[in-house]
């Protein structure tokens, strides 16, 4: 629980202590998959036509986090609210993930704030930004797309995660290359494979695919064959007639 909301909290009727709702602290579900390749007919012959399986990110974890995780949150809160916002504005969740991995889940319009923060205070000095990498849950509805930091302090040598969170229909993220140079061509890369915008990246263009191909071959929902590419005329055949299996 942030200071935040230790101070937001009051009793109920009977006097006891209430915790704000936090829409985060259970389980984020990604998708539930029928079958061993999410066949929904009679096409499975694997025999695992009745497995069912739910994939899903962690919850919110419950203080204290352990080791310097605790320490490091606690600063970073201080430095949120003495910047005029509410915690819980800028950090939507924080995860302590198998035991050793920080991740902070924060709003994007937050992102360099918090970033900025991680490499100039002097008790988190993350002086490096190992990039971004992105990745795409079609079923996740308004938090389709995912953008995960890795961070390192050479100073205090320690590790912490940013993630954000953003929907298909708006999928922008501010840039923060100007903060870590490094990401130039990380963000290059998450706009050119899977389609975000990281807004006010100096020269945001493909970094994999040639310049004139089209659409973002990462995303879930790009067709695997069978479909035109603007380059040079090429064609890919479908999947299915690719090999003959008869």
């Amino acid at each position: 629980m942030t200071e935040l909301d230790r101070e937001n909290t009051g009793p109920d009727a009977n006097g006891e202590l209430q915790r704000p709702e936090n829409r985060f602290e259970q389980p984020e579900v990604i998708s539930v998959r029928h079958g061993s390749f999410g066949v929904m007919d009679d096409g499975d012959t694997t025999g695992f036509g009745g497995l069912v399986e739910t994939f899903e990110l962690p919850g919110a974890s419950s203080r204290p986090y352990g080791g310097w995780f605790d320490e490091a949150v606690d600063v970073l809160e201080e430095l949120i609210k003495e910047a005029g916002f509410e915690v819980t504005e800028v950090i939507e969740k924080v995860v302590v993930n198998q035991g050793d991995e920080l991740i902070i889940h924060v709003n994007r319009d937050f992102l360099r704030f918090v970033a900025l923060n991680l490499r100039n205070d002097q008790d988190l000095r993350f002086e490096m930004c190992l990039g971004v990498s992105t990745v795409n849950y079609p079923e996740s509805k308004g938090r389709e797309f995912h953008a995960l930091y890795p961070f390192r302090s050479f100073t205090h040598n320690r590790s912490i995660f940013l993630e954000v969170s953003v929907p298909e229909d708006d999928a922008r993220i501010p840039s923060i290359v100007d903060i870590y140079p490094g990401n130039d061509w990380h963000e290059r890369e998450g706009w050119d494979l899977m389609g975000i915008v990281f807004e006010g990246h100096p020269a945001l263009t493909r970094i994999e695919m040639p310049q004139d191909w089209y659409g973002h071959p990462q995303r879930k929902d790009y067709p695997l064959g069978g479909i035109p590419i603007e380059y040079r005329g090429a064609t890919i055949p479908p999947v299915d007639t690719r090999r003959s299996y008869n």
